[in-house]
């Protein structure tokens, strides 16, 4: 209700700030009115330097660049000036402040992202999706924002744009372009709490006289301490890009990228969550399962080139190809158990290294452009994408180390460093993935619109590791189809409607020994959209439904004897459903007054009606707001928001064998700021985070354990425009 309010409330904000003008100017003689025909304005979803918290058009849900309004699904786009009002870092900053995606934390270097009541695990970059290994962690969570213009996210199935994946939501990181053709860039300065120290550069030039040779460079360190005892990070990011026009049609464009993050004493798994004697502990936020000597340390080096042609009658053509190239490398100390109170019982202890690489090579044409069809001009975009990974992970055995903590209430993580082994093989997987897509608009009447779209795909996937045997899954031809309509209702406001798929392939296999069909992730959503004040204003209201259908569940028979495959068998079934309602509201609301707001609100079932994923947020709120103040304080502008999630809960199994709940209580972060212009090219910014200093933890359900998430914080910028 919130957010209709604002809908509706924001037109009149600024209906009256025009009157008031018009009543203080009423004794000026005005300058003649000439009316002119102009063009349509060219919809661009670059946001920097608009200085606004929506924009005009996105491509993550269709390869059709359409506006918020025109896209028959629920999207939500953080803003290079919302990144900076509220001085987000990292991806796993924006998860936890945009509409319809939270995030349940493992420990300090692994997180699952989730929207919807379903994983999400598909992070997109310029719109090719980055398939990861989650439990591993090569610092995907950490990616830094330095390098990007924008994130979208779209919520629901995406099949049309990133194949296999989970029914939840996708979120594309959008590459900042060199485009400017004068000198231009920004330094800025930070520091913070827990010794936290940062630098930024950022600069844009043209390098020959007729600006059509243009580069970029971006750079950034970040290091300090955290809240958990000798915790510390160290990031940097470099970014280099360039945009050649080889002809006024002809846009050549390629770039790289690399962010180094280095993690001293990181946690693997978290704080216990009962004491040996059942009761539960309460330990401080800065208590910590780690060892001095621990580190997790990961690089993530991308490389990309882009050719984009528009030909004579509008059509456009891409050509493109990313390489990615991901390691890890991780000395960790794993604590579990339930410990006895001031060492009446101790820890079991369990320490590892491992290194792990990823590469990743995809390559991908698309075209799009107009048609004409009985008598009406409509929109058409296809392409072709392949995508090639592999993964590898290597262990070093621990000859020393497994003594445990015999008393963890007073452990301050010094735990002498084993003595590795050699080093062996763990795991490894090899996935390739094609698609050929399709998409239109057909602009039936003036106002009703219909998008339809499918993905043919094929999917191979071979992995390996020591606990098991050698699995194998190969999907062909798999149909992803995408279907919605838009109808204009007025000017500003539209309904929409939408169903789209997405398939998640699955190694189990039948009573026959044939590997069940791939999980069919469904989702329908209705709803309106509205578009104000020119675009500087959108809002969205949609109830949707998701469903997974074949999902493999055992049936706790073996397979057939004569079958060498062996193991047991599974059969298809209904999956979960989550059933829920989403508003939000971003841009505009008056001059020099920017908000976004959005609530969820679902359900998440098994197909016998049982609660699932439940250590996911099912009501969540999400707003941020900044006001510049008028008159003589317009240099001021100041801000606020609040993220409010409900209750999460788990079952484990407690010191006495039985199991047990883990409820983490609803609760709510509060975050304030303000910026002072101190000159045209000088701003001087604070930010704090978590002002109530409220304490609540995420939890690692497979191990009953539990981790804090940060204190009050505060954070002291001053950043130089030239």
């Amino acid at each position: 209700m919130l957010a209709i309010g604002i809908v509706f409330c924001g037109p009149s904000v600024q209906a009256a700030e025009q009157v008031e003008q018009v009543e203080s100017e009423n004794s000026l003689t005005l300058a003649p009115i000439s009316i002119t025909e102009t063009a349509p304005r060219e919809r661009s979803a670059v946001t920097e330097d608009t200085h606004s918290y929506t924009t005009d058009a996105a491509r993550t849900a269709t390869p059709l660049s359409m506006s918020l309004r025109e896209t028959p699904q629920s999207v939500s786009v953080v803003t290079q000036q919302r990144i900076q009002d509220q001085d987000l870092k990292t991806i796993l900053d924006v998860v936890n402040n945009a509409t319809g995606v939270s995030v349940n934390r493992y420990e300090t270097s692994r997180a699952q992202f989730n929207a919807r009541g379903f994983e999400l695990n598909s992070l997109m970059i310029d719109g090719v999706p980055t398939i990861y290994e989650q439990p591993w962690s090569s610092g995907e969570i950490f990616s830094s924002l330095a390098m990007y213009d924008r994130v979208e996210v779209v919520r629901g199935a995406n099949g049309l744009m990133t194949g296999a994946g989970d029914p939840s939501a996708s979120i594309n990181m959008v590459r900042k372009r060199a485009s400017s053709t004068e000198l231009k860039g920004s330094v800025e300065l930070s520091a913070g709490t827990w010794d936290t120290y940062g630098v930024e550069a950022d600069v844009s030039s043209a390098l020959n006289e007729e600006g059509t040779i243009r580069a970029r460079l971006v750079g950034e360190t970040n290091e300090g301490d955290s809240w958990m005892d000798m915790n510390s990070t160290q990031r940097q990011t470099l970014y280099g890009t360039m945009d050649i026009d080889l002809t006024p049609n002809t846009t050549l464009w390629f770039g790289l990228s690399r962010q180094e993050t280095k993690e001293d004493s990181p946690m693997w798994g978290g704080l216990p969550v009962w004491y040996a004697d059942g009761s539960r502990t309460r330990w401080s936020r800065s208590k910590t399962t780690s060892a001095d000597w621990s580190k997790w340390d990961t690089t993530y080096e991308t490389y990309f080139i882009n050719l984009d042609h528009t030909f004579a009658n509008d059509w456009q053509v891409n050509l493109s190809y990313n390489r990615g190239e991901r390691t890890g490398d991780s000395s960790l100390l794993y604590l579990s158990g339930n410990p006895g109170r001031d060492g009446s019982s101790g820890m079991s202890s369990f320490p590892a290294t491992y290194k792990t690489e990823t590469t990743q090579d995809d390559y991908s044409i698309r075209f799009n452009g107009p048609f004409s069809l009985l008598g009406r001009e409509h929109e058409l975009a296809f392409g072709y994408v392949d995508s090639k990974q592999k993964f590898d992970a290597d262990a070093l055995n621990a000859q020393t180390g497994f003594g445990g903590v015999a008393n963890f209430d007073a452990y301050n993580g010094n735990f002498p460093e084993p003595v590795w082994g050699p080093r062996s093989d763990y795991g490894y997987s090899e996935t390739r993935q094609k698609g050929l897509f399709a998409a239109t608009r057909l602009n039936v009447t003036d106002d009703l619109k219909v998008i339809l779209g499918a993905r043919e795909s094929w999917y191979e996937k071979t992995s390996d590791d020591i606990y098991s045997e050698v699995s194998k899954i190969d999907v062909d031809n798999e149909l992803t189809p995408y279907a919605g309509i838009v109808y204009d209702l007025t000017d500003n406001i539209s309904a929409y409607a939408s169903y789209t798929e997405i398939f998640l392939p699955q190694s189990v296999r039948d009573s026959s020994g044939q590997t069940l069909e791939p999980i069919v992730g469904e989702s329908n959503e209705m709803g309106l959209k509205g578009e104000f004040f020119e675009g500087r204003l959108n809002a969205s209201a949609a109830i949707f439904q998701i469903k997974q259908d074949n999902l493999g569940q055992s049936t706790g028979q073996l397979i057939d004897p004569s079958n060498p495959v062996g193991g047991y068998a599974y059969e298809a079934s209904e999956g979960a459903t989550s059933k829920g309602f989403e508003l939000e509201v971003s841009g505009e609301l008056a001059t020099d007054w920017n908000a976004s707001v959005g609530y969820t609100q679902f359900t998440a079932e098994d197909a016998d009606g049982n609660e699932v994923n439940t250590l996911y947020p099912t009501k969540l709120l999400r707003t941020f707001t900044t006001y510049r103040l008028p008159g003589a304080f317009n240099k001021l502008t100041i801000g606020g928001g609040v993220n409010w999630q409900d209750s999460i809960y788990t079952y484990a199994t407690n010191p006495a064998g039985n199991p047990e709940k883990i409820q983490q209580d609803a609760y709510a972060l509060v975050n304030l700021m303000a910026r002072y212009e101190i000159t045209d090219n000088l701003s001087a910014q604070v930010n704090a985070n978590n002002v109530t200093d409220e304490k609540y933890f995420d939890i690692f359900d497979a191990y009953g354990a539990l981790t804090y998430g940060a204190p009050r914080s505060l954070t002291a910028s001053a950043k130089y425009r030239f």
